[in-house]
Formats: structure tokens, sequence, C-alpha cells
């Protein structure tokens, strides 16, 4: 049976303090904080710029042994460059990753919602050029991707194909995929239909109905997979930690209820 891994899309949100960070956590303070509650992360972070080594080496330094990062490839690579000619900039990622050591979860390729499935060729030029000691997922937002062929690709390069709970691909399309995983891994994304969400401190949209039927997905998945890593976005429910939490006691994992994480105190 695979070890699940639940986290957040993200960790550093003002409005979580009061409902999950104690009061009086400083920013500096959230990554230590949060790395009490759950283990592990998505960096929204790396989609924008490819951070600096110690950026990334500080990351590694407020979390404990155990603690994975799931980082995103860079825009710059998916959207702008559109998987061409992006050798370099792939290099440079890669390195910098790198620095988390035992630390690094998979990395994400998220590509765009103009990302059709004529771009296969850039798709299939792309993959083989992954480095091995690397895991990595991939997000389609266009329901045309979703066919036997592509999951041949996926499986052929050891790619695992991101399962979704968003506008772009139905949900219950996403969830039957969690019989055919394309790697020794998954991963598993919760964003929600919109961004009208914009209060981060509570939870506003009862999404009981949606985690029962990923739950099950997750159980599907369990015996295919070593591990099976989990992200809650806040434009999903309103509030991720307690969307995780839910997750967490749905799953018969072990939940760490906010009033025991104590307050960070920074001495510099």
């Amino acid at each position: 049976m695979a070890s699940l891994r639940l986290g957040t899309c993200g960790w550093n949100y003002d409005a979580w303090v009061g409902p999950f960070y104690p009061i009086r956590t400083r920013p500096a303070d959230f990554l230590r904080t949060y790395a009490r509650a759950f283990d592990t992360v998505e960096v929204d972070s790396t989609f924008y710029a490819i951070p600096p080594a110690k950026t990334v080496r500080g990351w590694a330094s407020r979390v404990g042994e155990g603690f994975e990062f799931a980082l995103k490839l860079p825009q710059e690579i998916t959207h702008e460059l559109r998987l061409r000619s992006s050798e370099d900039l792939c290099k440079r990622f890669f390195d910098v990753s790198r620095e988390l050591g035992k630390k690094l979860g998979p990395i994400l390729i998220q590509l765009g919602p103009d990302f059709g499935p004529s771009e296969l060729p850039a798709l299939a030029s792309f993959l083989p050029a992954l480095p091995p000691d690397l895991r990595f997922a991939i997000e389609f937002r266009q329901k045309g991707w979703i066919h036997e062929g592509l999951l041949a690709l996926l499986t052929e390069h050891h790619v695992a194909l991101a399962l979704v709970d968003a506008r772009w691909i139905p949900r219950r399309t996403m969830t039957m995929l969690a019989e055919r995983p394309t790697s020794d891994f998954a991963y598993i994304r919760w964003m929600g239909p919109n961004r009208d969400l914009v209060d981060y401190s509570r939870i506003q949209v009862d999404r009981r109905k949606e985690l029962e039927a990923w739950t099950k997905a997750i159980a599907i998945l369990a015996p295919k997979v070593r591990v099976s890593y989990g992200y809650v976005n806040n434009h999903f429910a309103g509030h991720s930690p307690a969307t995780v939490r839910m997750l967490q006691e749905m799953m018969g994992l072990p939940v760490v209820d906010p009033s025991k994480l104590g307050v960070q105190l920074t001495l510099f």
C-alpha cells in the first residue's frame, strides 16, 4: 500500500494567522510552523521564477527530515517557450531543485489552458530529455489530451499524470484515471472551479462530497503506486489547511490540531 502525503499549495498566507498559524506567528516562521502539521507542500513561487539556490537551501533548513517540497516548473518553460528550446533553463532549474536533496518531491509540469493536443510533438520531444534522477508529474488543461496514446507516452517516460479537481477536465474522468497510473507515484491537486474565493481564512464551500469521491480514487491508487502526493489550493473551499485536515480524517491519517502548533520564535 502506498503512503499518502497531503499538503497545501503554498504556505505564505497572512490570512492563515489565527485559523491555522498561531497568533503572532511571523512570516519568517510560517514554513517551520506549517511543517509541524503537514509533511509536504507544493511551491507555487517556482512557477514565476527560478529561485536562488540560497533560498531553496533556506526552505530545506526550516523543515525536518521526511518533509518534501513539490516544485512547479517555471512558466517560462511551459507557457512562454511551450517546452521548446528550453534545455538551458531546465538545467538551471533542475540544478537549483537538487539543492533540496532528499527533501525534493516531484516537479510539476503545469501546462497552460491553450496548450492543446496539437502540441504533442513538443511534448514528445521534451519528455525524453527529463533527468532520470528527478520525478515529474504533468497537468493538462484540455480534455482532448486524455487518451490511450498519451497514457502510453507518460508511462514510457515514468511521468505521472496529475489528477486535478478543477474546471478543465471533469472530475469523473480524473478519478477514473486513478485506475491507470502512469508512474510509481501519484500526484493529485484540488484546485476548485474558479477564483471567486478571496478570503483564505475559513472554509466557505462544502466540498465533502467531492472529497469522498477522491478518497475512493486514492484507495484505488494505493496498491498501484509507492506514494501519493495531494495538494489543496485555497480556491477549492476557502481555507486549504482545513480541507487537508478533512482529507486526513477521511483517510484515517493523523491530524494535527492548529491549537497544538505553538508559536515559533525567531531570535534573529
